[in-house]
């Protein structure tokens, strides 16, 4: 106790006499004074960026503001690495020796390393290190700090980041700090937002025309801290202001009221968004449904589960791939595709060719299937849904504007179904074995005259239908845990877009995947998730009585025998 008692007082003494001390270090070392001059009771404080994060260990959150502003004037390049992770909460040390540490997010042991050489600390148990703690006053003090250091950077994304930072902390930033910062940017986008952080501060200035000024220049502005800047500029407003300062009161609201509806039209925008990534999904998923059900007339209630598993190839294949996560993505996709056709192949040539022509109890055969597929899932993965993880390529967001980030995944996922349907089409209109599924589709008699093999033609279509539905997978899993029951989500949805759009029809596959997975969003908000699939069902009950054969009929056998 008297050990840390002292320390403090220590700390409390230096951050209060630093000045004299520097000016006795400075008069030191001046010419004509020696070493051997300088008395034997003077004490050369240590200001290294080692020295300075040591005793962020028993200061208090006042000294350790201070200490962070000594710091972030260090010219050690770790000291922005350093002030970063103690405002991430990942700045620990060493209980025994005061050793600084940097720790990731876990904030386990195993993955601390000296804060100074970044090198592996090994043998720490959890124990053994102790966070140093912030409070939210420091945070603000530090997300500040940071961002002065980084605003001079060469690298824009740098100093846009810092730029983003001070919209957090304009209430303690210098005015002249960000005049100048101004007037060094030469990049227009960081530029315009320092201009916002020096709006927001000119909203607390006493000068009506700062404020105006401020006002004026946040018109537009879509961050959410100009938001809350503004609403609380606006409650600031007593009764009698709003009458004395009625053009300053009115013009704040129009700004926010303005603000407000540019930021519902990019939630609209984000709803699109996410509709087409569902339409996309729902793509891939109804393509081998349309041809399973649309061309062969074969009601497959398993077609959920080729979905499952490949999913479920996906999960596998990055077992057997840690350490290269981005590539077993891409070696999942012909796996998937390889595995959940093999598998239709199979459900074909054991169970469907016994049952052309009867859709009733191809939709009972294949409904047991499908129970029996989930069992050996569970029994082989268990009941546990099972993590994929996401390649660096395809994590995070890009932003369109400060109110609209969309993610990476869903747009490759778009990207990715619609290259699988090019594919397609090109497969069934150039390849010998598109022109023999579409023969055998028209006329299986005329085609058996021709020397096709319509058997091996009905089990390559139902596992090219089946392989498709694995590629699903592939896309679900990167959106969503993987589970037994994931393909039952879908197939329900995969049914009303083949009927919507035109039994066998690609392009009818495509608008109505995209028809319904936007429908489907847009509703959601306005109606919740299960009202808006209610809505949705009965809007394809009431177009099917007018349009049996859906949007884009195509001319087959299930047509025919219809």
């Amino acid at each position: 106790m008297f050990t840390l008692f002292r320390r403090v007082v220590l700390s409390v003494l230096l951050l209060n006499f630093s000045p004299f001390l520097l000016a006795d270090d400075a008069a030191a070392n001046a010419p004509g004074n020696v070493p051997g001059n300088v008395p034997g009771n003077a004490v050369q404080a240590d200001y290294s960026l080692a020295a300075l994060s040591k005793q962020l260990i028993s200061a208090n959150y006042k000294e350790k503001a201070a200490l962070a502003e000594r710091i972030a004037l260090s010219e050690d390049d770790q000291a922005i690495a350093i002030l970063q992770a103690l405002l991430d909460s990942r700045l620990y040390y060493v209980k025994s020796n005061e050793q600084i540490l940097l720790v990731d997010s876990s904030g386990e042991a195993d993955s601390a390393q000296d804060a100074f050489t970044l090198q592996a600390v090994p043998g720490l148990g959890k124990r053994d290190i102790k966070k140093i703690g912030v409070n939210n006053s420091l945070r603000v003090a530090l997300r500040s700090l940071i961002s002065r250091a980084q605003i001079s950077s060469k690298h824009k994304p740098q100093r846009m980041a810092a730029a983003e930072n001070l919209l957090k902390s304009s209430d303690d930033i210098d005015k002249v700090f960000i005049n100048q910062a101004i007037e060094r940017e030469t990049d227009a986008d960081v530029a315009k937002v320092l201009h916002i952080v020096r709006a927001l501060m000119q909203l607390k200035s006493s000068e009506t025309q700062q404020r105006i000024e401020g006002l004026t220049a946040l018109d537009g502005a879509l961050y959410p801290e100009v938001r809350a800047g503004l609403s609380e500029f606006i409650r600031s407003f007593s009764d009698e202001e709003k009458l004395s300062r009625k053009n300053e009161y009115q013009l704040a609201q129009t700004t926010l009221t303005d603000i407000e509806k540019l930021v519902s039209i990019n939630g609209y925008i984000e709803n699109l968004y996410f509709g087409l990534a569902l339409g996309a999904v729902l793509l891939l998923a109804a393509i081998g449904l349309a041809i399973t059900f649309g061309v062969m007339g074969v009601i497959n209630m398993a077609h959920g589960e080729m979905i499952m598993l490949g999913a479920y190839t996906t999960y596998v294949v990055q077992l057997l791939m840690p350490e290269h996560i981005g590539l077993s993505l891409v070696v999942a996709v012909p796996a998937a595709f390889l595995v959940s056709g093999l598998v239709g192949v199979l459900i074909e040539r054991g169970v469907i060719r016994h049952l052309y022509g009867r859709p009733l109890e191809t939709l009972l055969a294949t409904f047991g299937i499908s129970l029996i597929l989930q069992q050996a899932v569970r029994s082989i993965f268990s009941p546990l849904n099972r993590e994929v993880a996401t390649p660096e390529w395809m994590a995070g967001t890009f932003m369109i504007n400060p109110a609209l980030e969309l993610t990476w995944n869903r747009l490759y996922i778009i990207i990715f179904s619609l290259m699988v349907l090019a594919l397609l089409a090109l497969v069934l209109k150039r390849t010998l074995f598109g022109l023999q599924m579409r023969a055998v589709t028209m006329n299986r008699p005329m085609a058996s005259s021709m020397g096709i093999k319509t058997g091996w033609v009905d089990a390559l279509t139902f596992g090219l239908g089946s392989g498709i539905a694995g590629i699903a997978g592939v896309a679900l899993s990167q959106l969503t845990n993987v589970g037994p029951n994931l393909g039952q989500a879908y197939i329900i949805d995969s049914f009303m877009v083949v009927v919507f759009g035109g039994v066998g029809n690609l392009w009818g596959t495509l608008v109505g995947a995209m028809t319904l997975g936007v429908a489907n969003k847009i509703f959601e908000p306005l109606a919740g998730a299960v009202l808006a699939k209610i809505m949705v069902l009965v809007f394809i009950i009431l177009f099917i009585q007018k349009r049996p054969r859906g949007l884009f009929a195509l001319k087959g056998r299930a047509v025919d025998n219809g």
